[in-house]
């Protein structure tokens, strides 16, 4: 409806109020006063009407209504001292364009502009009742409220779990590491050779006892398994006994561990048995081969009643889940948050998936030597399984527990490429994209970052175009150290932010970073001055930064620093 026509909504509840008011009789409107059966002329309505209202002293003023009928409606009408009419009545002709005034009546709220007719102003004389009411229809200044000043609060990792092809502590784990020691080793869980890649990164001494009930560790599909493991072993690593546990409010404690492919062996074991017969199917199938599982049944086990959900962005759904985790906390929707990944593909299925996209390496004669970041001969990257989750935690609560602090979370970030399905953007624009935004939400400076960990997996395309985008957002540093961890895991897939992040907190802890095994002969434009050698090397690190990328064009950087 056009402004012009009607105003507002509020104003004609006023003026049908008006009209239904009591007055005195011989200040009463009778209903000839604004609908006579004769036909009046707009000038004698205007003078009965402006009769009718002044027989007691109450006059029009400035454009506003002047108690029309004594103390009854002056109530009425007080009881709106804070009301501003709305655009849309100062668009149109006010309540003159109802009808009931005619062309030139007034309005309640006075005109805008305030340009008013001659014989408006000779209806509008002052009168002192008048100015009661013109105050008690004045719009009521706006009280502007400033939100308080407040810190944001800080994020702080208090604790670490770990299940890898190297180690199930997070110390063994990045010992191993330190040393060179590879993960990779021919596929022994499933008879593989008919494909051409025959390696992988897996777990072969691993037990769940003591962590997951075995009735479930049987039922369950090995990614809920490890995280199930890997989240229990990061609460023991930070302190939370069953004491502690009972303190916790378990409202504001929270899970949100993600997962690339999910229960890929529970679903394809349905899919066999569904060959035979529906009824030969696990009735578990479905919920344990969804990707949120894992949350939920690690936040029934310890009770944890916060946020609860899973992210699957492919390689890059651990990052996304510590970031998004970090988040709650400094929102204040948690005080605690146990995240990161976990993933168990190297299954028939998985292998011949990946084999199918021709991803992955050959080197099927010399396993340790297959993952090869940045070397000229690598040639693809080796898969891999396992588990990484850590407890992030607000500062202020972890002070309050005593708890020992590993390394602050300063922020992160993610974008997409938009480009490919599994190919890097060629000029690598997402990848610094999101560096930069990283950088910007964590309030560090380029020089300040002196260690990365890449997410290099040792494809021809993805570990040059990554070190490409590093060199232009951090290559002036000289301090500048970055190593690949999957020279020694392989690919971890949905867990392998969790695990390096992991490894990025180890460094900072211990002052040294891990070597990049493989390197014998560096790719063209590689600057081995950049990258760790075949050692570990000491390094006072002051800003870490954590990469991880998807298939999906998905990036996402992770900053982690000394807690000071």
């Amino acid at each position: 409806m056009a402004s012009s026509s009607v105003a507002s909504p509020l104003c004609t509840w006023l003026v049908a109020a008006c009209m239904s008011v009591s007055c005195d009789k011989e200040h009463s409107f009778k209903p000839s006063a604004f609908q006579s059966p004769e036909r009046l002329g707009r000038r004698a309505r205007r003078k009965r009407l402006a009769s009718k209202c002044s027989a007691g002293g109450h006059n029009f003023q400035g454009g506003s209504i002047s108690a029309f009928c004594g103390s009854s409606l002056q109530g009425l009408m007080s009881s709106y001292l804070a009301f501003e009419p709305c655009e849309e009545y100062y668009s149109s002709k006010g309540l003159s364009s109802l009808g009931f005034f005619g062309d030139n009546g007034f309005s309640l709220f006075g005109s805008r502009d305030g340009l008013m007719t001659r014989r408006q102003r000779r209806m509008n004389r002052a009168a002192p009742s008048g100015k009661t009411m013109a105050v008690a229809v004045q719009p009521a200044k706006e009280v502007i409220r400033k939100k308080p000043l407040t810190t944001q609060r800080r994020v702080v990792v208090t604790g670490m779990g770990v299940v890898t092809p190297i180690g199930h502590d997070p110390d063994i784990f990045y010992n191993n590491l330190l040393e060179g020691v590879s993960g990779i080793s021919e596929i022994e869980a499933f008879d593989c050779a008919q494909f051409p890649t025959r390696i992988a990164g897996e777990i072969k001494s691993f037990t769940s006892d003591g962590w997951v009930a075995p009735k479930l560790s049987k039922r369950a599909d090995k990614f809920m398994i490890y995280m199930l493991t890997a989240g229990k072993k990061a609460l023991a690593d930070g302190g939370i006994t069953e004491e502690v546990m009972h303190e916790l409010r378990k409202d504001k404690c929270g899970v949100l561990i993600g997962s690339a492919m999910g229960g890929m062996k529970v679903f394809n074991d349905g899919l066999e048995a569904l060959r035979v017969s529906y009824k030969k199917m696990n009735p578990f199938c479905v919920p344990f081969a969804t990707t949120n599982m894992g949350s939920a049944m690690l936040a029934m086990d310890i009770g944890w009643m916060g946020p609860n959900y899973s992210i699957s962005t492919a390689c890059a759904t651990s990052n996304f889940c510590i970031l998004n985790a970090a988040k709650h906390i400094i929102r204040g929707e948690a005080d605690m948050m146990l995240c990161g990944g976990s993933e168990a593909a190297v299954i028939p299925i998985g292998l011949g998936g990946f084999v199918a996209c021709r991803a992955l390496s050959k080197r099927n004669s010399d396993p340790t030597k297959a993952s090869r970041p940045w070397d000229i001969n690598r040639d693809g990257f080796v898969m891999g399984e396992g588990a990484g989750v850590l407890l992030l935690e607000e500062l202020e609560h972890a002070k309050e527990r005593g708890a020992n602090i590993y390394a602050e979370f300063l922020g992160g970030s993610f974008t997409c490429d938009a480009y490919h399905m599994t190919e890097p953007h060629p000029e690598g624009t997402g990848i610094v994209l999101c560096m930069e935004k990283a950088l910007a939400q964590s309030g560090l400076a380029r020089e300040d970052v002196n260690y990365i960990n890449a997410h290099a997996t040792s494809t021809p395309a993805g570990d040059l175009k990554e070190y490409q985008a590093l060199i232009r957002c951090f290559g002036r540093n000289p301090e500048l150290r970055v190593n690949s961890t999957k020279s020694m895991t392989g690919h971890l897939l949905g867990a392998a932010g969790a695990v390096e992040a992991v490894a990025t907190v180890q460094a900072i802890r211990t002052g040294w970073v891990h070597p990049n095994i493989n390197l014998e002969n560096p790719d063209e434009g590689v600057d081995m001055n950049v990258l760790v050698g075949p050692k570990k090397e000491r390094l006072d690190i002051k800003g870490a930064l954590s990469n991880s990328f998807g298939f999906g064009g998905h990036n996402s950087s992770i900053i982690f620093a000394p807690y000071k």
